[in-house]
């Protein structure tokens, strides 16, 4: 029987982690419980190599290679080559592969895994990096590259405090930064409540506060309805990169999260440029 040919080393992938306010003695070593999540992600640069690209290309699903394919750029299909490379990574604490692993879509476009209801995951890729995050519990994350800041974009779709917390920072990289994180973290929330576009951004307020520490206000009624119980957020900087992942500890068992029927206030022209390809 003729070995199997060993895939091309990452040396860019990367794991850490996440250890809630709950878990004590964090065994990596077993699957991933509801006290647990694991973060990857790496940089796609690496698939430029066309030997690495076509080998972890044949390991993927039919579906994922039809994604990949589908894209014109090959920046944005070793993105999407690279989110299935993760999400195989990601599985492999279940004893699965993305190849074997059936993947479908809530209505509001979030991937869920029908076979395994335990099993929580998001996808976002920014720039060159591509970000998963795996949990027993529903989570959202996102990647950004540092941008400069568009006050803006952030009067229109944020509230009136993170504006003000982004203008009070000083011109320049400190200002873009605080751009950054914001747009990061409420996108992670978006995502781990998966309303998608559904929610408007300044229906609900993200406060950093100086010790760190990132709060979730609920601005108007229609986000209070989210009944989501206990958050837990996290925030990476990662090179040129700011990233975050937001956990939903408490989060009802049916799923039953809140739907703006109105739908999305937010103008897609103006904000695609921030938007990664999440799946």
């Amino acid at each position: 029987m003729k070995p199997e040919k060993r895939l091309p080393v990452l040396y860019s992938l990367h794991r850490e982690f996440i250890s809630h306010k709950s878990a004590k003695d964090l065994d990596s070593s077993v699957a991933l419980g509801k006290n647990m999540a694991v973060l990857y992600w790496m940089d796609t640069g690496e698939l430029e190599d066309e030997v690495t690209f076509s080998q972890y290309y044949k390991l993927m699903s039919r579906e994922r290679q039809r994604k990949v394919d589908s894209f014109l750029f090959k920046k944005d299909k070793r993105l999407s080559l690279g989110a299935g490379i993760l999400m195989d990574k990601g599985l492999s604490a279940w004893g699965l592969c993305e190849r074997m692993t059936e993947v479908s879509y809530k209505e509001e476009g979030k991937p869920f895994l029908p076979g395994y209801p335990h099993i929580h995951f998001n996808l976002s890729h920014s720039g060159s990096k591509a970000m998963a995050v795996f949990a027993g519990v529903e989570n959202g994350c996102d990647i950004e590259k540092v941008q400069k800041a568009d006050l803006n974009l952030a009067r229109c779709f944020f509230t009136q405090r993170e504006y003000d917390f982004i203008a009070g920072q000083q011109k320049g990289r400190q200002q873009d930064e605080a751009f950054t994180r914001l747009w990061t973290l409420k996108e992670s929330f978006l995502k781990a409540a998966g309303t998608g576009l559904m929610l408007s951004l300044n229906a609900f307020e993200i406060t950093i506060l100086p010790e760190g520490k990132i709060i979730l206000g609920r601005k108007n009624e229609k986000a209070q309805a989210l009944d989501t119980g206990e958050l837990e957020f996290r925030e990476y900087r990662l090179g040129e990169y700011c990233a975050a992942v937001c956990l939903f500890m408490g989060c009802k068992e049916d799923g039953a999260f809140y739907r703006d029927a109105g739908g999305s206030q937010r103008k897609a022209e103006e904000i695609g440029r921030y938007e990664g390809i999440d799946h």
